[in-house]
């Protein structure tokens, strides 16, 4: 063992001689005999006790000894043979990166040599008009380019040489690419400033190349193998829907000519044969006009293109087996043009085809059928994806369409009868009735209830109730209003027999009519309901009359009217009240812009007083004349517009205000002459003897005529104006007489005080007077 140490430590670290493996070993088998050895003398020891201390203290040097040897080898191991691997694993790290910058340089001149070869084959196929060809090669070029700009240590000066050759060989393959589409796709369009673009067109003609339909898909190919395709095709389809495809459906007149020829090609053409009398198109001649184009585009591209956005490098590198997607150029053009031209048929050709009329709906399925079609031949020829479409969707909602056109047009005709001229007007008798147009029998149930309810009501009026009762007095309204009325009624015979939703739309379309009235009419003419005392009393009636038959309307339709209108939602009475108030208050605005008128006029007659003077006496006649015409104008403004009543409540009033006036100019007067009384009699007498001829009815109203002259009941004050006439006459006596001790006619009309100062006024401070004011209690 001592041996084996000492020529362990004799090498002096150099393991040359022997290997590790067999010194390892020699130190396993001495490891191993020393384990025996003390196995044996430990059973020795404890196991036979045989007392052997001098063998195992031999025993324990030897333990020590091979301990010693072991950690010898273990520092031998760490401080050289660790050292040594350490310098070959960096020796064999410099050596694979030496490889591994090796390889990066013999690929990277492998897609040198590539791209070499691919500009190469690209040149030989853009000079032979290889197209589709040289857009290939042009990829593999870009492809080695990009491979060159992966790697990250890549510094080639060569790099942007290489992609500024490669931008500009694909330019220019897009530029003769360009040019052979213009060749082969051509526009004419019209140049003259006196024609419109519509006429004389020729848009869409490939000539110039022998088989030009072979050369066409070859450029289209290539377009789409550089990413230029959808572009190309874009500006394409813009061209074709404003040139062609638009004008083919807003203009009836134009209808679309091809010609083809096998070695020009196929060109499409506008022509304008007559000017049509209609002024749209029907779904029918726009679907079959389009068709006709989009089929003769779609013959003449048939063939199958690469999609613009192929990811084609990425299917390379991960070796996919999968096949190039395709996609049909109809396909892509119908993407680009599609929503824009279904939005066009939408708004200028089935928006008009909607019937206006709800018996006229079922033909519209006739319209509905033809929409399918076009659209299956969309599909088949792939100008269309999908199922549901915006244009197919708008067809079948023809109910929803109609009422909302039906709303539309009913409230636009109203707010244009809203705005015409009012003084228009047609007589309303009263035994006028609306023209209600005859509608189905509700069901039966309703129609026992409705039935009982008519027959109580026809025992009521039996018993109570007069013929004329709930019936409107003679007066005119506007024959625009008459007009709205009669629109509302055609507009909820409309909803009888609807869709629940269209009744519903169409009946609150009814009552926004009413209600655009109330908010509209009033504002619009408003400077002329103030201005013309005719158009207020028109107003006035107009607003009566639609009050009156708003009363009644919703029950005339509501058994007709689905849920929830047929139970109790279909009512306008509500309204009511709102119109009644609204004439009313048109009127009265009317009425006090006379009146002031009236004090306007008597406030010029320097109140009655020094009428001996002669000025004075001009002035106060004057101002009383025109008080007087200005009632006879308004009669005759009003007498024939207004219901009977109203006009007498109208005239009362205002020359009521009149007489109060002068009334109280007179009673304030502290001294009235002989002469000045004359002059105030003559005055006032004009005003008695004038005064109730605005009352005088008109010849076909004799009926009314008793109606009309009782004056008294429509002028307060006439009974006290005729009785202070009667006073500027009289002397002390007859002034007592007609007091009779408080109970006389002149009693009932003045107080005392107001009596005593007219005696004062009147008579000189005398006996008599003195005596007669006693009287006066």
């Amino acid at each position: 063992m001592s041996s084996f140490v000492t020529e362990v430590l004799a090498s002096s670290g150099k393991l040359e001689k022997e290997d590790l493996s067999s010194k390892i070993s020699k130190m396993s088998r001495k490891v191993e005999d020393t384990k025996e050895e003390v196995c044996d003398m430990i059973n020795k020891r404890y196991g036979d006790f045989l007392p052997s201390l001098q063998g195992s203290e031999e025993l324990m040097v030897q333990v020590d000894e091979v301990s010693k040897e072991m950690d010898m080898l273990k520092n031998c191991i760490e401080n050289e043979v660790c050292q040594n691997i350490h310098v070959a694993v960096a020796e064999y790290a410099k050596l694979k990166q030496q490889l591994e910058k090796n390889t990066i340089i013999i690929t990277m001149l492998g897609h040198l040599k590539e791209f070499h070869n691919a500009m190469e084959e690209f040149n030989k196929a853009l000079l032979e008009k290889k197209y589709v060809d040289a857009a290939n090669q042009l990829e593999r070029a870009r492809s080695s380019v990009d491979s060159l700009k992966g790697w990250k240590t890549s510094q080639l000066p060569l790099l942007s040489a290489l992609s500024s050759e490669l931008t500009v060989q694909r330019e220019n393959l897009i530029y003769h690419m360009g040019d052979e589409w213009k060749r082969l796709v051509i526009w004419r369009l019209p140049s003259s400033k006196g024609k419109t673009p519509l006429e004389n067109c020729h848009p869409c003609s490939k000539d110039g190349e022998p088989r030009p339909h072979a050369l066409l898909c070859c450029v289209l190919q290539a377009l789409a193998i550089q990413g230029d395709l959808q572009h190309k095709i874009k500006l394409f389809s813009q061209v074709l829907l404003k040139n062609m495809l638009k004008p083919l459906v807003v203009y009836p007149s134009l209808s679309v000519r091809v010609t083809e020829q096998q070695d020009e090609g196929t060109t499409l053409a506008l022509q304008c044969l007559e000017e049509s009398h209609e002024e749209r198109s029907t779904p029918s001649q726009v679907y079959s006009k389009l068709l006709l184009v989009l089929k003769t585009l779609c013959k003449q591209h048939s063939l199958c293109i690469t999609h613009a956005y192929l990811r084609l490098f990425i299917l390379e590198i991960l070796h996919d087996k999968l096949e190039k997607e395709k996609s049909s150029l109809s396909a892509i053009l119908g993407e680009l043009i599609w929503e824009e031209i279904s939005q066009c048929i939408i708004h200028d050709c089935l928006l008009y085809s909607i019937p206006t009329n709800s018996s006229q709906l079922e033909k519209y399925n006739t319209v509905i059928k033809e929409t399918e079609e076009f659209e299956k031949s969309l599909k088949e020829m792939e100008y269309l994806q999908g199922d549901s479409t915006d244009l197919l969707k708008y067809a079948r909602d023809v109910n929803c369409h109609f009422a909302s056109k039906k709303c539309k047009d009913v409230i636009v005709a109203a707010r244009k009868l809203m705005t015409s001229k009012m003084h228009n007007t047609v007589k309303i008798a009263p035994d006028s009735k609306l023209r209600l147009p005859k509608l189905p029998a509700p069901n039966s149930e309703a129609k026992v209830k409705q039935e009982t309810t008519k027959e109580e009501i026809t025992m009521e009026n039996t018993k109570q109730l007069s013929a004329w009762s709930l019936c409107l007095p003679a007066c005119r309204i506007s024959e625009s209003v008459q007009q709205l009325m009669e629109l509302a009624l055609n507009t909820l015979c409309e909803a009888v027999g609807s869709s629940t939703q269209c009744a519903l739309q169409l009946f609150f379309t009814v009552r926004n009519i009413f209600q655009l009235f109330y908010d509209v009419v009033p504002t619009y003419h408003k400077e002329n309901l103030l201005k013309f005392p005719h158009l207020a009393a028109i107003q006035h009636n107009n607003c009566m009359y639609l009050a009156h038959h708003l009363l009644t309307l919703g029950h005339h339709f509501r058994a007709h009217l689905p849920q929830p209108l047929s139970e109790g939602v279909a009512t306008f009475v509500d309204m009511v009240p709102g119109f009644r108030k609204l004439g009313a208050q048109c009127f009265l605005a009317q009425l006090n812009v006379q009146r002031a008128e009236l004090l306007e006029r008597l406030s010029t007659a320097h109140n009655f007083c020094n009428l001996d003077d002669e000025d004075n006496y001009i002035a106060a006649s004057k101002a009383v004349r025109q008080v007087i015409h200005q009632l006879k104008q308004l009669g005759t403004v009003w007498q024939d517009v207004l219901p009977v009543s109203i006009y007498c409540k109208a005239m009362g009033n205002l020359l009521n205000t009149a007489i109060a006036e002068v009334i109280s100019k007179i009673m304030m007067l502290e001294d009235i002459s002989s002469e000045d009384g004359e002059h105030l009699h003559t005055l006032c007498q004009t005003i008695i003897e004038e005064g109730p001829l605005v009352f005088i009815p008109l010849a076909e109203e004799k009926k009314n005529k008793k109606y009309q002259e009782e004056v008294p009941l429509y002028v307060k004050k006439w009974s006290t104006f005729k009785e202070l006439v009667i006073v500027l006459r009289a002397n002390l006596q007859e002034i007592v007489d007609r007091w009779a001790d408080g109970k006389g006619p002149l009693a009932l009309e003045f107080s005392s005080s107001e009596v005593k100062n007219l005696i004062r006024a009147l008579f000189q401070n005398t006996e008599r007077r003195a005596v007669a004011l006693t009287k006066i209690k």
